[in-house]
């Protein structure tokens, strides 16, 4: 099944339920100008209870080097999340895996992806210089298709139970990355929305491998 990361959460219980349908990631958003907002400590107390193999992911906006490394010690992250204009000599100074939020705006060239190392982790999401996520808006998933050929990426941006399925199929992402999408309000998760997405991305999953099956035959 594509991975899947659960951003902008707030609660334990929103945690555990993701976790317990299948997310490989747990995501914190610790940008004070957004509505997810949540402070280190409250978030070490999720990440505490959370089952050992899930990555815990901390989302920082153009924050200084310090403030992220002193929150990523509180919460226990597993990697950091940087979604502003952070420069590629800020990403590597950040001591946890990084993951690099690259907006796909109508000037996206998916050959611009190539100037971040390996070992940084491409997310595309829609390009919002306000918000900086959590928009609700959806990208051009075959830009979004052109860079995943490149490398693993992950695939953010207005994704909900409704349109996962065409965007696992189209792009073709390491993993999709939801916030608006499978919430009843900004920072809490609906669960009937939560098990719709996963039984949709199962669904998507199970198709792609019947079709490789299928060529293979």
């Amino acid at each position: 099944m594509t991975r899947v990361k659960v951003c902008g959460v707030t609660s334990i219980e929103d945690a555990l339920l993701a976790c317990e349908l299948g997310a490989a990631a747990i995501g914190f958003v610790f940008w004070p100008g957004s509505p997810r907002f949540i402070d280190p400590d409250r978030a070490a107390s999720i990440v505490a209870k959370l089952p050992p193999l899930v990555s815990t992911v901390g989302v920082f906006v153009d924050q200084p080097l310090e403030e992220v490394q002193r929150t990523a010690e509180v919460a226990k992250l597993s990697a950091v999340q940087l979604h502003g204009d952070e420069p590629l000599a800020y990403a590597r100074r950040v001591l946890q895996p990084v993951i690099k939020s690259v907006p796909v705006a109508d000037d996206f060239v998916p050959e611009s992806i190539d100037a971040y190392p390996p070992e940084v982790t491409v997310l595309l999401d829609a390009h919002d210089p306000a918000r900086h996520g959590g928009t609700g808006r959806t990208i051009d998933w075959s830009a979004a298709a052109a860079a995943a050929l490149r490398r693993p990426v992950f695939l953010s941006g207005g994704l909900n139970p409704g349109n996962v399925a065409e965007a696992i199929a189209r792009v073709n992402p390491y993993c999709v990355d939801l916030s608006s999408g499978v919430e009843s309000s900004p920072g809490v998760k609906d669960p009937a929305k939560l098990r719709a997405l996963f039984d949709a991305i199962r669904a998507a999953t199970a198709g792609v491998e019947v079709n490789q099956v299928k060529r293979n035959d």
